[in-house]
């Protein structure tokens, strides 16, 4: 399979990891703010998501226990702050603009997309420099 083919579909798995995971969590908490705790955690699950997927057949990665190669997934993170701020803005902007649940995710989806795209530019040049070789 192609390496485009792959990403998008790595991208496509952990944006519906995301999406579920603030559903999950919004039926544990409804009301004010409620945004505050479900965006997050929607984007910590798609992160640890993606990371796992790109790391392994994206990078070809040597794999090895996060406790040894924190490094790596904390590079990762931190790649992702751009692109989060992205989401988020794009997510919250959708559901300022039209006031629904189903508008916000189609916010979060652009947002996460667009991001994506960046985010592997940034994760090939400063977090996979040393991969394995096939």
């Amino acid at each position: 399979m192609s390496l485009l083919f792959l990403y998008s579909l790595f991208a496509i798995i952990a944006i519906a990891a995301n999406v579920l995971s603030q559903e999950f969590a919004l039926l544990f908490y409804r009301g004010a703010h409620e945004l505050v705790v479900a965006i997050p955690v929607g984007t910590a699950v798609g992160l640890v998501v993606k990371f796992v997927l790109d790391r392994k057949y994206i990078f070809k990665a040597d794999t090895v226990p996060l406790s040894k190669d924190g490094r790596q997934f904390i590079a990762y993170a931190a790649t992702g702050v751009l692109t989060t701020a992205l989401f988020w803005g794009s997510e919250i902007a959708f559901e300022l603009l039209f006031a629904s649940r189903e508008a916000r995710y189609v916010g979060a989806i652009l947002g996460l997309s667009c991001g994506y795209i960046l985010k592997y530019q940034l994760d090939r040049r400063y977090v996979f420099t040393r991969v394995r070789q096939s």
